[in-house]
């Protein structure tokens, strides 16, 4: 089976066309074939586009996407009702557990990301998984700390990597690999990617998934939604016809 590999947390500043240029030629030299870059506020139309230029140049497929830090409940659902049809692929970073829980169940939200080393402050539990298993939110896990931190600081975060991909597999929570990376010399080819998940408990088909199948789901998912001809889940307008 050919898999078409994504990489959907490439952290790089879009408005260094420079930087841009290298990381997204080096991402198809690696293979990928979807990758996303967080939009930024301070983004334009103009810069978006040359940004999508320069994928379309290098034969990637660019998805556009959002990261979110909100404060409160408030503050995600004003977000959402702001931006969902904005972008293809919503993440909402999980600083509290307050968060965690709205984001974990409004469908809205595609990516459920746990940026925190602390353990005390990394809140996906079976609470958290049992309402993402709903909603069809997936845990994201970004694989940059465990390429730069050391010793225990990296021994804690895998324990808590680990359970929290043991829940989310109990549950069925799709689980994305993602680099989360801004330099090239930390970029991974895919499979290499995918290697990183065995270190936190998926076996080689989970991680290819992770990597290739449940992050084009999300996308594919999201692009039938934000086309005109979506009607619902399941209806697609084919044709319309003329009316009499």
């Amino acid at each position: 089976m050919t898999r078409a590999f994504a990489d959907l947390h490439l952290r790089v500043n879009p408005k260094d066309q420079r930087a841009t240029q290298q990381l997204v030629t080096k991402a198809a030299r690696f293979g990928y074939r979807l990758i996303s870059i967080p939009f930024t506020s301070k983004l334009s139309e103009a810069e978006l586009t040359q940004l999508k230029t320069i994928c379309s140049e290098v034969g990637v497929d660019f998805v556009s996407r959002a990261d979110f830090h909100p404060r409160s409940e408030n503050d995600l659902t004003h977000f959402l009702r702001k931006f969902r049809r904005r972008f293809e692929v919503i993440c909402v970073m999980c600083d509290s557990k307050e968060v965690a829980r709205q984001a974990a169940k409004d469908r809205r939200v595609d990516l459920l990301s746990f940026p925190s080393f602390d353990y005390h402050k990394r809140f996906f539990d079976r609470a958290e998984a049992e309402l993402a298993s709903c909603s069809l939110a997936a845990l994201e896990v970004d694989v940059k700390p465990l390429l730069i931190l050391e010793g225990p600081s990296r021994v804690r975060l895998l324990m808590s990597l680990r359970r929290e991909v043991a829940i989310a597999r109990e549950f069925r929570v799709p689980i994305v690999v993602s680099s989360g990376v801004a330099e090239e010399r930390l970029m991974r080819l895919p499979r290499d990617l995918a290697s990183l998940a065995f270190l936190f408990g998926l076996d080689e088909a989970q991680a290819l998934n992770a990597v290739s199948t449940s992050p084009a789901a999300i996308v594919r998912r999201n692009r039938e939604k934000l086309s005109k001809r979506f009607v619902a889940p399941g209806i697609t307008v084919i044709k319309e016809g003329k009316s009499s």
